[in-house]
């Protein structure tokens, strides 16, 4: 039987949680099909749900993350706004290689 590592990061601010994986790509998807309603389709949740997660970012940011939102049907369509993008692309830049990293620590530590 092989030992295996799994670790998760997010991030908080004041203890609550702000990113993780899971809201990234939640905000790249919207951001890929330019709708939040099938961003979160696409996650299997319901839209209440994705929205709420995007405000809680939005809130413990304090910065907008999408334009072109509007809660009413037939709407025009919802993107990042460039905070947003950049919020993404930082978070991004920090998870890349780090799973890699964390498998070659553990490797080093438990060569068994």
């Amino acid at each position: 039987m092989k030992l295996q590592v799994r670790s998760k990061c997010w991030v908080e601010r004041d203890g609550e949680l702000v990113l993780s994986d899971w809201r990234v790509d939640l905000l790249q998807a919207i951001d890929e099909l330019g709708s939040l309603a099938a961003a979160a389709e696409r996650f299997g949740v319901a839209y209440r749900v994705a929205w709420g997660k995007i405000r809680e970012i939005e809130t413990r940011l304090g910065i907008p993350l999408l334009e072109g939102h509007s809660g009413g049907v037939g709407g025009g369509g919802t993107r990042l706004t460039p905070q947003g993008r950049e919020l993404v692309t930082r978070y991004n830049r920090f998870r890349a290689g780090l799973t890699e990293l964390i498998e070659q620590r553990f490797a080093e530590a438990f060569a068994l």
